[in-house]
């Protein structure tokens, strides 16, 4: 084997340009006798991680982040050269943090003063010389891009690319003696990014999130579907370590891209029944439709019962506007106590859909149906519509018109100007002829929702509360909840989630001290108080005696409808006790 000078082989191996000098060995191997530190750097390479290949040494190594498309035919080209010194004069693309780039290879061979022949290659990128990369792709013609099958913005293969290798890929795992697993995920609320941040913006993260899974799953087929949308066809693991990679790809994510994103939603299928290609996708997607709004759970596995679950959502999706067109979405309303007085102060307004075909859908299939689609701004709207439209007649009948609060999504403010369009429908209405101001609306947001508010979702709380309608914060407690909602936002009252009550005595009676302290804090503030899950005698006299003004739950009222209540009251059957608005007005006012 020939061995290069030391001095030469130092000079070499210090050079900054991409460049390695390899030896045909008569066994048909191949050695590479001097490797340029650009070339290490090239291939994010240690010369450490080399000296440990080296009685293990894999060609394959150089293989690894060449685009899916050219590996084989960049391999059959490099072979040829070195076995029958044909030209080498190509491009190709190869995966660096940024995405691929463009890189130019030329090889020559050169022969030492003891005959022996060496193959040097030397690289350059190009990427960054856009005319470089015209000109050397219209002269050289090896690898020009065939747009039907790769995306014009992340150079990723397309649709078009699975239809076409898919199954093959899939074939080739299950040859390995593998299962292939499929993941379909799409960016979470791309089109509030796009508003936000802008369209270059949005390309950039397209970009990134293509840069990301391909670093991520160097061996699979890695493609841009359409729009935010992207899918893996790799072989699987283990559940473990699929969830690892997709922790992985979401964490670098929301770390790396301009501004703030929500990251993704992730569509898991394991292919164990030797599925068709169709197949699989259809399940990966179906699984990635059912994935809910909780941010700690932003993947979802495929299941048998994903196909049922995924027919009754497309059904609600696909019935929604009829449901409310044709009213078989009503207002349920549900009193709050004043626990101190034991009349009702007001209402939540809580929305029930009878559907003349499936019955009552449950809200906690409809709700997150919805926000998936991102559709929970026009059911809110429709709400508070209805909470208007209703005014009248509780106005004619003679009940009393208490307050009534109705539930926005975060979502709503990323789509719809909230206090325009409300503003709208309290025009339309004339609510003011009640003899009844806006205070009587009060708008809840959970304490989700504010965890996540942008700049543009702070700027519209403060005007709800600046045209005069009320703000309280729901559901507080119910996960990880931050003291910051009391000194970020300024909020009329604070409710606490129900599982606070519910479990008042697990863990030493902890939540018992937690809800007194949180209720002394709000005083201090000047925030108001009400607790939801009120169901027992014994959970309303601890609301009372730990300050708490209000309370909500099935021990006082349950949720019904206004035509129910009417029926009680054409009935003369007793109905809950209600202050009146000078109650409501003097016990408001107390501190």
């Amino acid at each position: 084997m020939y061995k290069l000078p030391d001095d030469i082989k130092k000079s070499y191996e210090s050079l900054k340009v991409p460049m390695i000098i390899i030896e045909p060995l008569a066994s048909g191997d191949f050695e590479p006798l001097a490797i340029s530190d650009g070339f290490l750097d090239f291939h994010s390479l240690s010369r450490d991680y080399l000296k440990r290949l080296h009685d293990k040494w894999d060609n394959e190594i150089f293989f690894e982040r060449i685009h899916p498309e050219e590996k084989d035919k960049l391999r059959a080209i490099s072979m040829d050269f070195l076995e029958k010194k044909t030209d080498y004069d190509i491009t190709f693309r190869v995966r660096m943090d940024d995405g691929y780039h463009l890189i130019h290879s030329i090889g020559y061979w050169q022969t030492m003063e003891d005959g022996t022949d060496l193959a040097f290659l030397v690289y350059h990128d190009v990427q960054k010389h856009e005319n470089m990369f015209v000109e050397i792709a219209n002269k050289y013609k090896l690898f020009q891009r065939d747009e039907f099958y790769v995306d014009a913005l992340t150079n990723l293969p397309n649709i078009n690319y699975v239809n076409k290798n898919g199954d093959s890929k899939i074939q080739e795992i299950v040859a390995r003696g593998k299962n292939p697993v499929v993941i379909y995920l799409d960016i979470d609320s791309m089109q509030s990014y796009n508003r936000r941040y802008g369209l270059k913006r949005g390309d950039e993260l397209l970009i990134l999130v293509a840069n990301i899974l391909t670093a991520e799953f160097p061996h699979g087929i890695v493609a841009r579907v359409f729009s935010d949308h992207f899918a893996v066809i790799d072989a699987y693991l283990s559940d473990e370590e699929t969830v690892k990679k997709i922790e992985s790809v979401n964490s670098k994510l929301k770390s790396r891209a301009f501004g703030i994103t929500t990251g993704l939603n992730v569509g898991i299928y394991v292919d164990k029944k030797n599925d068709s290609l169709k197949e699989c996708i259809d399940h990966s997607v179906r699984a990635n439709k059912l994935v809910g709004e909780d941010l700690n759970k932003y993947y979802r596995f495929y299941t048998a019962e994903d196909d049922s679950l995924y027919n009754h959502q497309r059904y609600i999706i696909e019935n929604f506007y009829t449901a409310m067109d044709n009213n078989w979405i009503k207002v349920f309303y549900q009193c709050f106590l004043r626990i101190e007085t034991g009349n009702g102060m007001g209402f939540e307004a809580l929305a029930r859909w009878i559907d003349p075909e499936r019955g009552t859908i449950n809200p906690d299939d409809f709700i997150p149906a919805l926000e998936k689609y991102h559709l929970m701004h026009e059911m809110d709207l429709y709400m508070f519509e209805a909470v208007c439209k209703e005014i009248k007649i509780r106005y004619d009948e003679g009940l009393p018109l208490l307050p009534v609060s109705i539930n926005f999504s975060r979502q709503d403010f990323d789509y719809i100007d909230v206090i325009e369009e409300i503003n709208k429908i309290y025009d339309k209405y004339d609510i003011s002829q009640y003899g009844i101001d806006k205070s009587y609306f009060i708008i809840e947001i959970t304490e989700q929702g504010l965890s996540k508010a942008t700049d543009k979702f702070h700027e519209q709380l403060k005007k709800i509360r600046e045209n005069g309608y009320k703000l309280w914060v729901d559901d507080f407690g119910s996960g990880y909840s931050s003291l910051d909602v009391f000194s970020s936002f300024d909020i009329d009252l604070i409710k606490f989630d129900m599982s606070l009550l519910i479990n008042l005595d697990a863990h030493n009676s902890a939540n018992r001290v937690v809800l007194r302290g949180m209720i002394d804090i709000a005083h201090e503030l000047g925030i108001h108080t009400l607790c939801e899950g009120m169901e027992t005698e014994e959970q309303k006299e601890f609301l009372l005696s730990a300050g708490c003004e209000l309370g909500q739950g099935f021990f006082y009222h349950k949720p019904e409808s206004l035509d129910t209540i009417l029926e009680r009251h054409h009935k003369a059957i007793p109905i809950p006790k209600w202050e009146s608005e000078k109650e409501r007005q003097t016990l408001d006012n107390i501190w």
